[in-house]
């Protein structure tokens, strides 16, 4: 059973939007293959596990991100809605809770906005984050624009 994705207010979301100098297809494919998802996701000084990656709307991603200091942070994740090559959602299983909504505009044939949006249940559970996760945001954007460049379709 899959979930809905929320309707949140601007107080309970947080953007990260970032236009990258590549297809549309190709930064879709880095989000949705574990063999490219796996090199970029997370910020700056974290590898990671992936134990399950079934791509489907239901389909389970469970990961672990391995921090450079400290620990390893497990995750439980559930698609909700997918549409190619236009849009990835999922919902968390595991603390902190929120959902992830990114969605891919072809600009022009090599140029694509991604806008990835992270959905909270509550203002309060957003602003709880929202001073850690901003500039990680960016490094994680900063590590999949390397990851395209390596990339062919």
């Amino acid at each position: 059973m899959t979930s809905e994705i929320l309707s949140t207010t601007p107080d309970s979301e947080i953007v990260t939007t970032r236009v990258l100098n590549f297809s549309q297809e190709l930064v879709f494919k880095a989000w949705s293959e574990p063999k490219h998802l796996k090199n970029w996701w997370g910020p700056n000084g974290f590898t990671n596990t992936f134990h399950e990656f079934d791509f489907r709307e239901g389909g389970i991603w469970k990961f672990t991100m391995h921090g450079s200091e400290k620990g390893n942070y497990e995750n439980d994740v559930e698609f909700i809605k997918i549409e190619k090559p236009n849009l990835i959602a999922w919902k968390r299983h595991s603390k902190p809770l929120f959902q992830i909504l990114a969605t891919f505009d072809a600009l022009s044939e090599n140029e694509t906005k991604v806008v990835f949006k992270m959905l909270f249940e509550t203002k309060e559970e957003c602003q709880k984050l929202k001073p850690y996760v901003v500039d990680k945001n960016e490094e994680n954007f900063d590590k999949l624009e390397i990851e395209l460049s390596k990339m062919k379709l």
